[in-house]
C-alpha cells in the first residue's frame, strides 16, 4: 500500500499513513493564509525511506494548491526546500 498524507487540521499538522499506521506528522501553526511549520517527526523503525520527504512534499503542495505561504521554522522543513529551489517561492517574505 502506498502512504497518504493529509491535513488534520484539528490536529494542526500533516500526517503520513500507511492504512491505520502513522509514519509521521509535520506540525504546523496557521496565520492566516500562511503555515508556520514547527516540528517535523517520522518514524524510523518503519523500515521505509524517504517518509519524510514524501510528507513534506504533500503537505508543500497541498498548502501551494490553496494559494498559501509557509515559514519553515522546522529544520527539517527547512532543509527540504533548500534542497528543492521550486519550493522556494513558497516561502513567506520576512515582515519587517
Amino acid at each position: 500500500m502506498e502512504p497518504t498524507v493529509r491535513d488534520v487540521p484539528e490536529a494542526k499538522r500533516y500526517e503520513i499513513r500507511d492504512g491505520e499506521q502513522l509514519l509521521g506528522h509535520t506540525d504546523y501553526e496557521r496565520r492566516g493564509d500562511t503555515l508556520l511549520f514547527t516540528h517535523t517527526e517520522v518514524d524510523q523503525d518503519s523500515g521505509r525511506s524517504g517518509v519524510g520527504s514524501t510528507l513534506v512534499r504533500a503537505a508543500l503542495d497541498d498548502v501551494r494548491a490553496k494559494g498559501g505561504a509557509v515559514v519553515p521554522l522546522c529544520s527539517f522543513v527547512r532543509g527540504w526546500i533548500e534542497r528543492h529551489d521550486d519550493y522556494a517561492d513558497l516561502v513567506a517574505a520576512p515582515r519587517h
